[in-house]
């Protein structure tokens, strides 16, 4: 084996600010990492699949909400994690884009990722008790917070009604 680079990094555990949901679209790296840093994420356990959230709220194969809860578990029991952070973004593929799925209606779509989150945040609190839950859609101009109750089944049971 032949070292192509160094660099020296801190050997001590962590505790995690949160475990983060996230999509692994590149387009909007600089300002995640800016609001992780302003809402004092310094130690992050960043979960990046197609979708982000997506896979708590309407999976394609129940397959992945499994595999993504028992990371979700495994950042708790390794580092302490009580704090996640669900996002979601526009003009996201696994929705089928802002044109494909929602027909270029930016609001529609913004109403409907809202409704994700608070699925998914439903899904999350039933599933894994206890949890600080934060729900975020990321547009093209910002990161809007989505209000998830603590009780998010609660939520969801309101927007049904």
């Amino acid at each position: 084996m032949k070292k192509v680079f160094h660099f020296e990094a801190p050997r001590d555990r962590y505790l995690c600010d949160a475990t983060i949901l996230w999509c692994f679209d590149n387009r909007f790296e600089l300002g995640f990492h800016k609001f992780l840093k302003r809402i004092g994420v310094v130690h992050a356990d960043p979960i990046k699949i197609a979708g982000g959230a997506k896979c708590m709220a309407s999976p394609e194969l129940e397959s992945e909400r499994e595999f993504v809860l028992e990371q979700i578990r495994k950042s708790m029991r390794l580092h302490g994690t009580k704090r996640v952070i669900l996002m979601v973004h526009s003009d996201c593929g696994a929705y089928g884009g802002l044109a494909g799925g929602f027909h270029g209606d930016s609001r529609a779509e913004a109403i409907h990722h809202e409704q994700e989150l608070r699925q998914a945040a439903a899904y999350l609190s039933e599933a894994i008790p206890g949890l600080q839950l934060e729900g975020d859609f990321v547009d093209f101009e910002g990161i809007w917070d989505v209000e998830i109750t603590s009780d998010a089944r609660e939520s969801q049971e309101e927007q049904i009604a």
